[in-house]
Parts: C-alpha cells; structure tokens; sequence
C-alpha cells in the first residue's frame, strides 16, 4: 500500500501540500481515536503521562514525522517521486550509521562495506545533477531518527501512532483555520468528493501502518526486511513508468550502486540470521544429548528397607511393686474384741 500512495497525493489537488498535511494529520488523529474506542486500549495513557522523557521521544518523533510526511508529499506533487523513491532506498544505510554514531553498535565488515558503497551513491547524484540529492537525504534521515525515537519509546504501533497526531493536532488544525481565514482553504471549495479524499488521508497513513504491525508479529523479521524494499521498488517504477520522470545514465548508475549496498545488506542480515537460527538449534541439540547422558549413567536406586512394625520393639519395662507393710502392735487406744 505504501507503493501506492504517490497515485494518492495528486487527486488532492488543488489543495497545497501544507494543508495536505494538516488534513493528514487531524484525520489521523480522528481515525485512530476511533479505533482505540472499538478496542479500549487506554492503559498506556496513563503510563505515558508519568514519564516525561517518554513524552519527549514521542514529541521529537512527531516532529521528524512531520518533516517527513510534508516532503514526500510535496516531492510527488512536484514531480520528484523518483528521488522520493531514492530516500525510501537509502533509509536502511541512514538507520545503520545512526547505530553506530548514536547507539554505539559496531558493524560487520558487509554492513561497513554497503554504507560506503551507499555513500559513493549519494556522492555520484549528487555531481550528476549539481547538487546533493537532498529530498532523499532528508527523507531518509527524518524517517531513520523517527524509527529510532520511536525504538527508545517502545510503545505499539496504534498507540505510538495516536500519541504522534495528538502532538500534531493542535497545530494542525490551527493552521486549517488560518488557511480558512486567508480564504486559502480548498477543503469545503472543491465539491463533496475531493472532501471525502482528504478526510481519507487518515485511513491511509493509520492502515498501512496497522497492516504492517500484524505483518511484523506473523511473518519472519527476515521475510519482513525484504518485502520493506517493496515499497521504494514501486515508488520508483511509478516514477518512471507512470509520472515518466527522467533517468539520465548518471542517476542509473547512483541508484545501481544503492542497489548493490541494499544487496549486499539483505544478504549479509541472511547469513547472519542463518547462522544465528543453526547456533541455536546445535544449543539445543547438545543440551538434549547432555541431558540423555545424564539419564543413561544415573545408577538403579536400591529400595529402601521396610521399617518394622511396632509390635517387634522391645518391651517396656514394668514399674516396681511396693511390698505391703507388716503387722505390728496395736496402737494405743484401740481395743482388740
């Protein structure tokens, strides 16, 4: 679905990409409040109010979101869906150095290899068309940081999503009414219909997104990682095909070397997810052995001897038996008969 929205953005014409994204924003917000009433989901709410560097994730994330929904949808509306394609392509190699420099992690030498073959990338667009490419470079830094914000926060996609537009609401619909007050505003301007298509700006941006989180839990993190390449394919072959935006020899060969860093990508995360799935399973097949082992050289256990019965305790011994005292005289007083 997300290598079909640039076929969306243009029916919205003629409203502005800014008020675009206002429209997405507000409708988000509606769209996903409604659908967290269908399925009581507030307990978050209350976790998230309590902790403030939470909130802090949460706001830098909508504010990187923002940045990156407004592009993209200025950059198909404007003719650029190639290049919007290209930051989409080169997001994964964003993501990795953002690891690096930010988390710390350290690299494979495939993994070092495709962020420099995807630097070579940027460098040969950027000479071919005299400046950096940067709409893709943008959109691939402001998604990364979104998916890093949104990693540290680690909150489901539903509830992430309805605290990023309640963030952006406000704003939002201000700027609606600003537009409204300028007589600027195409909502209401342009017939029922094109009403109806930027209220449905926010079952666009909450479905895909919904989708892709039932995808996450169902399908292999692998299988998951490639089809995440379906989307800029299509974006790019819209680009070419449909918008017929041009593909001078240099830009095929910037996007032939991002292409070979992506290959090289996939088949490193392949091979070390093959590795990781096969060190698992000897783990657990020489635990099985270790256990086996154990059972086979544990000795039979003699049975325990029967306890006697009380009966064959010896006997107690009895008490001694006072002699009875002897007769003696009468005392005094007492007269015998």
């Amino acid at each position: 679905m997300w290598g079909l929205v640039p076929l969306f953005w243009p029916l919205l014409k003629p409203a502005s990409a800014g008020e675009i994204l206002a429209h997405r924003m507000v409708w988000s917000f509606v769209f996903v409040g409604i659908a967290l009433l269908v399925v009581r989901r507030w307990d978050w709410v209350r976790e998230l109010a309590a902790s403030p560097r939470k909130l802090a994730l949460l706001t830098l994330a909508a504010a990187v979101i923002t940045v990156n929904w407004g592009l993209y949808i200025w950059s198909v509306n404007t003719g650029h869906v190639v290049e919007a394609s290209l930051g989409y392509f080169i997001n994964p190699l964003v993501t990795i150095a953002l690891g690096v420099l930010v988390l710390k992690e350290r690299l494979r030498p495939a993994q070092w290899a495709a962020v420099g073959i995807g630097l070579a990338a940027v460098v040969v667009l950027a000479v071919a068309a005299g400046r950096p490419p940067w709409i893709s470079l943008t959109l691939a830094f402001s998604f990364a940081l979104y998916g890093l914000a949104k990693k540290k926060v680690n909150l489901g996609g539903l509830e992430s999503l309805a605290a990023e537009t309640a963030v952006q609401f406000l704003p939002a619909l201000g700027y609606l009414v600003l537009l409204g007050t300028q007589g600027s505003l195409a909502f209401g301007t342009e017939g029922a219909g094109h009403m109806a298509l930027l209220a449905s700006t926010g079952i666009v941006t909450a479905v895909p997104l919904v989708l892709f989180g039932a995808a996450a839990i169902r399908v292999p993190l692998s299988t998951l990682g490639l089809l995440q390449y379906l989307a800029p394919i299509s974006q790019f072959l819209l680009g070419v095909t449909y918008f017929h935006e041009a593909m001078p020899p240099e830009r095929w060969a910037g996007f032939s070397l991002v292409w070979l860093a992506l290959t090289i990508l996939t088949w490193d995360a392949l091979r070390t997810g093959r590795r990781s799935r096969a060190a698992v399973a000897r783990a657990a097949r020489e635990a099985a052995a270790r256990d086996a082992a154990g059972l086979l050289a544990e000795p039979e256990r003699k049975p325990e001897p029967e306890s006697k019965p009380e009966s064959d305790a010896p006997p107690r011994p009895r008490p001694a038996q006072v002699p009875a005292p002897a007769a003696g005289p009468a005392p005094a007083g007492e007269h015998r008969a």
